[in-house]
């Protein structure tokens, strides 16, 4: 795979039980390659391991065995930071900052000059559709204006890649669609998109290739034009749906 900018290698992480005083696995031996203007999409059950997958990639948690690399740095590198952005499945924020001073708090976390800041919160919250909400308190926002803004917010830094943990979660259809939209937006600039979702339809309609996760482990990868090819969501539904019976019966075998 040429220019590679995410990579995965043999990603484990072990936690202790809190009741049970005992290890366990929730991430068993990722191995993950994503070139740079692709889109990829990682599906799975809750608890299948998703996000923990993207909080190793970007160092917010340390491996218990395995690597990971971005942008050829490795996971967590400073320099690898400053150039990707990143949207939590469950983001936090300053409620009593207006969107616009939010986006501008941002900026300047990346170093970003004042001029620049102003330019790219205007642009921002207008691609996102919160322009007339831009100096109105967080507080005020509903949950999809939450989202929005953090979207905004993951973009500030005009970054190469993109993390985004459950993009379209609190959103209505319009938000949904206005992400999409967003989302080829950045394709046609070439930037690489990793975001995890259980809106099929939204995966099959952006996603360049999937990945399925269960139970920890990531147990199959394919582009998307081989599974829907006549783009229809119901293609990628049935394979998931296979995909995940297959890995349970082969996991109650084993048991």
């Amino acid at each position: 795979m040429a220019d590679v900018v995410i990579q995965a290698t043999n990603l484990s992480k072990e936690l202790t039980s809190s009741l049970l005083r005992r290890k366990v696995r929730i991430l068993s031996g990722l191995n993950l390659k994503v070139a740079r203007g692709e889109t990829f999409g990682l599906i799975g059950p809750n608890g299948a391991g998703k996000t923990t997958s993207i909080k190793l990639m970007l160092g917010l948690m340390r491996p218990t065995e395995g690597a990971a690399e971005i942008l050829g740095m490795p996971a967590g590198d400073k320099k690898a930071l400053a150039q990707l952005g990143y949207l939590p499945e469950n983001p936090y924020f300053y409620s009593h900052l207006t969107g616009r001073e939010f986006l501008d708090f941002a900026g300047q976390l990346f170093g970003i000059e004042k001029k620049e800041r102003s330019e790219r919160a205007q642009e921002l919250t207008k691609l996102v559709g919160l322009t007339e909400a831009a100096d109105t308190q967080m507080r005020k926002y509903s949950k999809g204006m939450l989202q929005r803004l953090g979207i905004a917010q993951s973009l500030i830094n005009r970054p190469q890649l993109i993390f985004w943990d459950e993009p379209m979660s609190g959103l209505d259809p319009i938000g949904r669609k206005d992400v999409r939209q967003i989302l080829f937006h950045l394709k046609e600039k070439g930037t690489t998109i990793f975001f995890n979702s259980h809106l099929l339809p939204d995966v099959n309609e952006v996603c360049d290739r999937v990945g399925v996760m269960n139970r920890g482990q990531l147990i199959v990868q394919e582009d998307v034009k081989n599974i829907s090819q006549g783009g229809s969501y119901k293609d990628l539904e049935d394979f998931f749906l296979e995909v995940i019976a297959k890995a349970e019966a082969g996991a109650e075998a084993r048991s």
